[in-house]
């Protein structure tokens, strides 16, 4: 399916993966001094046991427009002829992941209430 692969390929569907790649992303660079894209879609697909893969179609517009909005910053490293563009967190970066990490970690929390409900006692 042409939409699946462009923006993340892994056992769970579209929808559910869609929202969270930019958490994902944010919390993995703010766990490092600095990655590259591809060092990046690796560290989640090892992390996630193949389960999550980010596509390079999904993974540079998300770090392009993080850049912009001066949540990341970028350092270009010759590597032979090669440029590999390395992304680190900003100052400001590091409270959007703060933030992001509350919501993401609440939002889990909310689903298991009705995905794990407790029993009541009646």
């Amino acid at each position: 399916m042409y939409l699946k692969n462009m923006y993340i390929s892994n056992m769970y569907s579209k929808e559910l993966t869609k929202g969270t790649l930019k958490p994902i992303i944010l919390k993995l660079l703010s766990q490092s001094d600095k990655m590259y894209g591809y060092e990046i879609t690796q560290k989640v697909k090892d992390i996630t046991k193949g389960k999550i893969d980010i596509s390079e179609g999904a993974l540079y517009p998300i770090l392009h427009k993080l850049e912009k909005d001066n949540v990341l910053t970028t350092e270009k490293v010759f590597i032979g002829k090669r440029v590999r563009k390395y992304y680190s967190v900003t100052n400001s970066g590091k409270q959007v992941i703060a933030e992001q990490t509350n919501q993401i970690n609440d939002f889990i929390n909310t689903l298991s209430l009705i995905f794990n409900p407790k029993p009541t006692l009646k």
